[in-house]
């Protein structure tokens, strides 16, 4: 059986640092039916070097001005030729050289989303997985971007919102399961996660973006169900940050 081509796709900018790091795991996977995306910001520190240095690794890349990570991301579908679309932010790899081959068996079943567990450090240096939860209509996101794979053909028909600068995987997550759209969750470990990225440093303005996607999607049940939820998160986060 002629296994699913991945579209693996990176975004940066000016992170040319950490981009080698995830250039070389992606290099490294033991399945080779993938193509490997890199679309920057039009970066000034060096990055484009970094690419230029690994272009043999590289299916394809550009390197221009966009408006912020989600246009960057709706620009690496376009170039995508893949059935698959999976994204690896600068600074995470892959959690070991087989996950490619361990989650291409999900690939050719009939699902439209798989996702697995990521791998973060601890205090001491020290990998743990955050486990990935079961599928649903939630209040947050079961699953970090970095651990799912998702069909070309949702990408393409709901592209990431740009209106939302942090929320907008949450959003484009909610319609796909809304729309009936079929999940899998697997115990995969995907990804060395990174937890510098801009959500981890903005968590208030990504739980109010989450309150404005519901409020916009989900019906008056799903409001009722889900905000009260996320008013009390923002409330104890504030909180904690006046006593500090």
């Amino acid at each position: 059986m002629k296994m699913p081509l991945i579209s693996i796709i990176t975004i940066v900018y000016n992170n040319k640092k950490l981009l080698e790091k995830t250039i070389r795991s992606v290099a490294n996977q033991c399945y080779r039916s993938f193509e490997y995306i890199i679309v920057d910001g039009n970066s000034t520190d060096g990055t484009v070097d970094v690419i230029k240095k690994y272009e043999t690794e590289i299916s394809v890349w550009k390197s221009e001005k966009d408006n912020g990570i989600y246009d960057a991301m709706n620009k690496g579908v376009n170039m995508a030729t893949g059935k698959w679309i999976f994204f690896l932010n600068a600074g995470d790899m892959f959690a070991d050289e087989n996950v490619l081959q361990k989650i291409s068996s999900y690939l050719i079943a009939k699902y439209d989303v798989v996702y697995g567990d990521i791998l973060k450090h601890n205090k001491s240096g020290e990998l743990y997985a955050k486990k990935s939860d079961s599928p649903g209509d939630r209040h947050k996101m079961y699953f970090c971007h970095q651990g799912v794979f998702c069909r070309t053909s949702i990408c393409c028909e709901i592209p990431f919102d740009n209106a939302y600068s942090l929320s907008a995987d949450f959003k484009f997550f909610k319609l796909v399961f809304l729309k009936g759209y079929r999940f899998k969750q697997t115990d995969i470990p995907i990804t060395i996660f990174d937890t510098d990225g801009i959500s981890n440093q903005n968590r208030i303005k990504g739980l109010l973006e989450n309150i404005k996607i519901i409020k916009e999607i989900n019906n008056f049940a799903g409001k009722i169900r889900l905000l009260p939820r996320l008013y009390f998160v923002v409330f104890f986060i504030k909180l904690k940050q006046f006593f500090k």
